[in-house]
């Protein structure tokens, strides 16, 4: 029997670009830079989205770490991608999404290095941020709502 919870998200546009998101009792705010028309109070979606992927590695890897013997003095995760913002602005018809994301994992241990090993190609594989991106998903416009 799948074991399936559904996880929700509520984003309300501001003033500009600038956007309040909700989850749970928790709200983030979403913005753009100044050089794309915002007012750089947030991080704007596709930072979010970075972020996203590397807080869900180092939560997986907090909580599998032991299962593999991996003592973790320290883990950070760096993300980076590359997007063509011609995609976003119209102006040709390449993707708006990344064409690349790399991260690099800085593991601070003492655990034997095949230990680690075994652990990361795991933990690649168990993180659903990771899995989201890679992997597609059934994205769909549910309804239009129009309020008077």
């Amino acid at each position: 029997m799948p074991n399936v919870q559904t996880f929700k998200a509520t984003a309300h546009l501001q003033d500009g670009v600038r956007v309040v998101t909700n989850v749970r009792q928790f709200e983030l705010i979403i913005d753009e830079p100044r050089s794309l028309g915002g007012t750089d109070t947030g991080m704007n979606p596709v930072e979010a989205l970075l972020a996203s992927l590397g807080a869900c590695q180092s939560i997986v890897a907090r909580v599998y770490a032991p299962k593999f013997d991996v003592r973790l003095e320290d883990f950070r995760v760096e993300v980076e991608g590359d997007l063509d913002l011609d995609g976003f602005f119209n102006r040709s018809e390449v993707r708006p999404g990344y064409s690349d994301i790399r991260y690099t994992f800085y593991v601070k241990t003492d655990s034997p290095a095949e230990n680690v090993e075994r652990f990361v190609q795991f933990l690649e594989s168990k993180c659903p941020v990771g899995d989201t991106i890679a992997n597609p998903v059934r994205l769909k416009l549910d309804r239009i709502v129009i309020e008077p």
